[in-house]
Order: C-alpha cells, then structure tokens, then sequence
C-alpha cells in the first residue's frame, strides 16, 4: 500500500473556497431533496431513483452504481436502485465522496474520499447478479489530496491490466507540477496498489501530470488513452495521453504551444462543457457534460473537431460508458445539489442510433 503526507489543513480549506465556483459548475453545497421517486423505467430509460449517481460500472450482466453521498453501491434491478453495500469510512463533502467504480476479477474497485484523504480500495463481489453483495475492504493506496473540490476520481482498468486513477490537485495548484505529490495527476498502478515496472517515472505510480481535474478516460481500439479535464475559468479539455507528458497546469490551461507542455486535442468553454465521463464508442469519443448538459461526439479520425446533441434535454450528464451489448448509456447528475432534478431523476438512459434516445 503506498502513502503521501496529507494534504495541509487549513490552507487548503481557505484556498478551496476561493476556487469552489471555478470550472465546476455551480456551488458545492447539497441542495433538495431529489424529487420524489416514481416507478419503473420507461422506454429507453434503463434505470431511475439514483441518489447523485458519479460511476458505472458492469459485471456479470449486472449494472452497478456508485452514488457519491450515501456511500452506496447499487446494483439496477427491473429499473430500479438496489443497495449491494455501502462503503465504510466515506466522508461526503462537496465534490467528495464515493466517486469511481471499476471491476476486475471479481472485485470491486472504489475510488472515496475519506475525512484525511482520497483512497482507493478494493472489495470482493459476493452473490450474483440481483442478489450481490460487498465482502470486507482492502485499502490499496491511501494519501491522495483530498478536498471539498477537485478530488479526480475516475478509475478504470486499461487493455494492459493496469488501475489507472484521475487525481486533481484538491486545490493545490503546485502539486500538478511535482512529480513527488499525486495532486493533479493520472496514475498507473498494478491491481493491488504497486507502481509497474514499466511506468515513465521508476517507481512511482505517475503516469502524467501537470493536471487539475481529470475525470474522464477511456482507450481506443489502437490502445490510446483519452482523458477529459475540468479547466478553471478558461478552458476545459480534452487530452491525448502521453507516458510522462506534463500537461500544462498551473503554468498554461488549454492549449498553449509552449514547448514542454502538451496541449489538449480540444478545448471548450467551461460553461459549455465540464467534462466528467467519456467513453469511446465506435470511432468516436462521447464526453459527458456536466454543466454544459449535453453529449459531445469528437471523432478519433478527427480529434480537433465535434458535434454535440441532447443539449439541456437530461440536465447535468456525469457519465457516459459503452453497455455489455454495445449500445450508448449516459448517466444523469441532478440531484447532487447543482442541478435541477426531475421526476425520477437521476437515471441511466440508453441512447440508440446517432445518440437519439
């Protein structure tokens, strides 16, 4: 299990709050109660009831959830949230919380912000599918920066068998740049929290840097990996990932031409964008927006162009994934007190031939 020192304490609270409403979206407190709950998903709604859904995650021809402040994983059952475990020891704050979710081996991979730090754990899946249920937990990397803010938190197993983790700088602008800290960087680690013998920096678990808030990844069929990143005030993005490369922040945000520094493919506007899920499907990547609340479509064969669709028609998007049987599945986020939810929301709703729903 490796280990950071934790992030400075009040220093980092003072400087959170000055960057609370930069890039991501509106304010970070709860807000309502989510509107009432309603029955059975319609058409191509796949499932409602979601209480601030963050992650997706598929086993078994089961659907698994992650809902960021009740701590819970769900598992989608004739359209409806239910409870598979909570995750012990979860300090919901702002954008913290139960964040990603991944599989492997049966396991169940959770990325949570605690009340010292961001971690990552894994634990057993036990049961089957409508019926699972979570063993004990096994940390396996503890000391990532955590805050009411910029807390990353995707994680995903890549073709080559690795975990690989967005962390954000929580904050702390610096920290992107030192290759000693984890704030604001991708991770590569082995499944039980160890850094591969292969990564660009012997020894560590860094994969690139220079990052303020990724929360999106996603590999194509030729093994590139793909990441979207929260901007501040300026630009959001969308990055082709190098082993090494130093993506810019704090010095530069967006696209610079500024030599050691690698720029986005895309960048947008943050009220246009806030990038959180994405996914390839096909030859394109879909990247879902959170406070632009739409579905943007990047083709690979055309990086530096996109279309968009479903423009305010969920409200905030936080997720976007490739289901079993190769359709299109976005994953609304309005109930987690920026947004405006609806009845039954949040929801997982399919989307089918040319991103219609």
């Amino acid at each position: 299990m490796r280990t950071t020192p934790r992030p400075h304490g009040v220093a980092v609270a003072i400087l959170v709050a000055t960057l609370a409403l930069a890039g991501c979206g509106g304010a970070p407190s709860k807000g309502p109660e989510p509107s009432p709950r309603v029955g059975a998903a319609p058409g191509n709604t796949i499932a409602m009831g979601l209480d601030a859904p963050w992650s997706i995650a598929f086993v078994g021809g089961a659907t698994l959830v992650s809902e960021r402040d009740r701590a819970r994983i769900v598992e989608i059952v004739g359209g409806k949230p239910r409870e598979v475990g909570r995750v012990d020891g979860v300090v919901a704050r702002g954008e913290g919380g139960l964040l990603g979710i991944a599989v492997r081996d049966g396991d169940l991979f959770a990325y949570f912000t605690s009340a010292d730090d961001n971690r990552i754990v894994r634990m057993p899946l036990q049961g089957a599918p409508g019926a699972y249920t979570l063993g004990a937990a096994r940390t396996i990397l503890t000391g990532l920066p955590a805050a009411s803010v910029h807390n990353g938190g995707r994680i995903a197993f890549g073709p080559d068998g690795m975990l690989y983790a967005t962390v954000g700088d929580a904050g702390r602008r610096d920290d992107a740049q030192n290759l000693r800290a984890f704030g604001g960087k991708l991770l590569r680690m082995t499944p039980d929290g160890a850094a591969p013998p292969d990564n660009p920096f012997p020894g560590s678990l860094v994969y690139s840097y220079g990052h303020r808030n990724a929360q999106g990844l996603a590999w194509a069929p030729d093994g590139a990996l793909y990441a979207g990143e929260f901007g501040q005030n300026t630009w959001d993005e969308l990055n082709l990932i190098r082993p090494g490369g130093n993506y810019g922040w704090p010095v530069v945000e967006g696209i610079a031409r500024r030599e050691g520094f690698v720029d986005p493919l895309q960048q947008w506007s943050p009220r246009d964008a806030s990038p959180s899920g994405i996914a390839i499907i096909g030859n394109d990547v879909l990247v879902a927006n959170l406070r632009g609340q739409r579905v943007r479509t990047v083709p690979l064969s055309a990086p530096g162009t996109s279309t968009e669709q479903h423009r305010g028609e969920f409200g905030r998007i936080r997720d976007v994934v490739r289901a079993p049987d190769g359709s299109t599945w976005i994953l609304t986020n309005n109930t987690d007190g920026r947004g405006s939810p609806r009845p039954g929301d949040d929801r997982i709703v399919r989307l089918t031939g040319g991103g219609t729903p």
